[in-house]
């Protein structure tokens, strides 16, 4: 948040007297905010989009990573990456989202880019710099030996399946409030879809996932951890098209971003990449799927904003050009950033940190939780 006040708002959202398509680069610390108050509150509901696509690639990079380099990567994270990828969809000036010459909204790759509450702008973005990170950063000692792959597995599932529901609750702050108000009854409408779709893509997502661990897929049994991921995924696939799809929409995006998840995180455990919390595999999988969905589905004689291929629509060419460019940008940046700081040594944890904990070896207390 403190990027993001110094930093981030202004490149997002500082407008300038002739537009920039590429960044902003006004009202620094906040300033002019009182003397239009209705500012502060949208710093405050965007500070914690921001803070959302550091923390997706902390939990990739977990239990090897020096807090030093890590704390270099989201301040860049939060301070440039993160905000000027925001001003090119959601500023209304950014080469994603546009009014042009004849008052339409626009893009560089045809119509104005869609992501209603952020698959791409906030979770592709995340899940991008989360496969550098982790990729970078290397597995965890011993991660890969056969003799020690239980030593890996959680050791608190019930605190897993608590942490999401705790994710599937906020996620009714993220999506219905992007409609930034609901004293309208028009826009209260949205709010109401939103808020079905919010529920239904997770509960068909966490769903599939369920069954392929449990009958396709190692483990081949009821993998609780599994299903928790899954929601999250079919949670991360619908925040882009939220407002734009019909309910039963929703539960295809659902269906597909189950079997995309699962898809990734196999993928990742062939590659050998560390992914902690299947970081990718839930926001950078999804978040890409629920743009590319987005192009799809939403039939645009609904009236609420969709322009899906399937109906006639040309809305994917706009999704697939945001996706190369989010892509490329968080890419360029996480190498730029993460290859050096692995180099000079502040990015990895030496071996010895690790067998000891890095709660033991520099926390107080030096347990983060007691056995009894």
């Amino acid at each position: 948040f403190l990027c993001w006040y110094v930093l981030g708002n202004s490149l997002a959202f500082g407008f300038l007297d002739k537009p920039n398509r590429f960044t902003g680069g006004s009202a620094f610390l906040m300033s002019g905010f009182f003397d239009e108050k209705t500012k502060l509150r949208f710093w405050l509901f965007h500070g914690t989009f921001c803070a959302t696509g550091g923390t997706i690639v902390s939990g990739a990079m977990a239990e090897r990573t020096k807090l030093k380099g890590f704390g270099i990567f989201t301040v860049v994270m939060t301070s440039v990456i993160y905000p000027i990828i925001v001003h090119w969809g959601w500023s209304g000036e950014g080469f994603l989202n546009y009014v042009d010459s004849h008052g339409d909204r626009v893009s560089v790759f045809g119509p104005a880019y869609l992501d209603f509450a952020g698959s791409g702008i906030v979770h592709l973005v995340g899940g991008v710099a989360a496969l550098w990170g982790a990729a970078i950063v290397g597995p965890r000692k011993g991660r890969y030996d056969e003799a020690a792959s239980d030593a890996f597995d959680g050791h608190n599932i019930p605190f897993c399946v608590l942490g999401t529901f705790f994710l599937w609750f906020g996620w009714y702050g993220f999506n219905p409030c992007s409609t930034t108000s609901m004293h309208e009854r028009e826009i209260a409408h949205v709010a109401a879809l939103v808020a079905i779709n919010t529920t239904l893509s997770p509960c068909v997502s966490g769903l599939i996932v369920f069954f392929l661990r449990a009958k396709v897929t190692p483990p081949l049994r009821l993998d609780v951890g599994g299903f928790s991921n899954g929601i999250l995924a079919g949670l991360v696939a619908i925040t882009a098209g939220c407002a734009y799809v019909k309910p039963w929409e929703a539960v295809i995006i659902g269906l597909v971003g189950g079997i995309s998840y699962q898809c990734g995180s196999l993928l990742l455990q062939r590659w050998k990449v560390d992914d902690v919390v299947d970081a990718f595999a839930v926001h950078g999988v999804n978040g890409l799927w629920g743009i590319l969905a987005l192009g799809l589905f939403g039939n645009p004689e609904e009236n609420i904003g969709g322009n899906g291929s399937l109906y006639g629509g040309n809305q994917l060419q706009a999704q697939l050009g945001a996706s190369a460019v989010i892509i490329l940008w968080v890419s360029a940046w996480s190498m730029v950033l993460f290859y050096p700081l692995h180099h000079f040594g502040l990015l990895r944890l030496s071996d010895n940190f690790q067998d000891q904990g890095a709660d033991f070896m520099e926390h107080s207390p030096a347990k983060a939780y007691h056995e009894a």
